[in-house]
């Protein structure tokens, strides 16, 4: 059964930094395509960062680029979303999702079959 569990949310200020983990389990996680995507009150959810399970590549939202570092840990099962340079605006709901499908890499989250439950990031200004 594929499972994904985020975790390292939590409260941080402006400027700040935090890393989100993402332990997978029941297939490689390498095996498919693992993607961020986040989720403010009263807002569609938004892809953020997605790595490929083929080369390792990674895509990114224009608004988190050079901020935002998507990275993974095959031995661990766990891919990481480390945040910098936070601001108010990237607060929050985070999740992580898992891509088992055949089609291009992408950010669009209909894509994406196989989602953790989330984990929180508040950033105060």
């Amino acid at each position: 059964e594929v499972q994904l569990a985020e975790s390292g949310g939590g409260l941080v200020q402006a400027g700040g930094s935090l890393r989100l983990s993402c332990e997978t389990s029941g297939f490689p996680v390498d095996g498919y395509s693992i993607g961020w995507f986040r989720q403010a009150p009263g807002k569609e959810r938004e892809g953020v960062a997605s790595i490929n399970s083929f080369d390792g590549s990674s895509i990114y939202a224009d608004s988190v680029k050079g901020r935002f570092t998507i990275s993974r840990d095959n031995a661990k099962n766990t891919v990481f979303l480390q945040m910098n340079s936070l601001k108010p605006e990237d607060t929050a709901a985070y999740y992580c999702a898992a891509d088992t499908g055949l089609g291009p890499h992408t950010l669009a989250a209909m894509a994406y079959n196989h989602w953790g439950q989330g984990t929180q990031v508040t950033v105060s200004s």
